[in-house]
């Protein structure tokens, strides 16, 4: 088994679930056990700013965080968060996915936005997604999604919007042309 670790999953146009339709999903971790990931283009309806204030952090003066948005990360554990960031090796809970892309669980990320050492480039999400051990194997051989490494512009400088569209566009494919049941041959 190839890890997809640090890749991106592309929901195919045909992916008939509510939480996953149109979704790319960030995987964190991809093993015999099985994968966690964390969907990079669901807004949800908080602002990070919002957010901070619901857990009691005070963000210094005026900030950009009112237009930064929380992503909800996947339907498995949505009172936890995870922040996808450039690396940095302040924080106490982190894993570096790539030499562009680490994941922080810390609470202590949250504490420094607003300040100088926040990451520049941030996503934070809400929950995850989680497969049992051969369950993303099963959807990616029943043509649910598409693969492809990940990228840090995708994430970073990609609107949300635009995300699983530029993301397919990455393995040179128009996602609005794919006829649904494509790929069953």
């Amino acid at each position: 088994m190839e890890s997809l670790q640090n890749h991106f999953l592309i929901a195919m146009p045909d992916l008939d679930d509510p939480f996953f339709e149109r979704t790319v999903t960030y995987i964190c971790e991809h093993n015999e056990d099985g994968a966690m990931g964390l969907i990079v283009n669901q807004p949800a309806e908080m602002s990070v700013s919002k957010l901070l204030e619901q857990i009691e952090i005070q963000v210094p003066g005026e900030n950009l965080l009112e237009r930064s948005l929380v992503y909800s990360g996947g339907p498995v554990g949505t009172d936890r968060g995870f922040v996808i960031h450039a690396p940095q090796d302040t924080w106490r809970s982190s894993l570096q996915l790539s030499d562009e892309i680490m994941v922080t669980t810390s609470k202590d990320i949250l504490q420094a936005f607003g300040s100088a050492d926040a990451p520049d480039k941030f996503l934070l999400t809400l929950g995850y997604a989680g497969w049992d051990a051969g369950q993303l194997e099963q959807e990616l051989a029943s043509n649910h999604w598409l693969t492809i490494p990940a990228d840090a512009s995708i994430l970073f400088e990609t609107p949300s919007s635009e995300r699983w569209q530029k993301a397919a566009e990455k393995l040179g494919i128009d996602i609005w042309q794919l006829a649904p049941g494509s790929g069953h041959a």
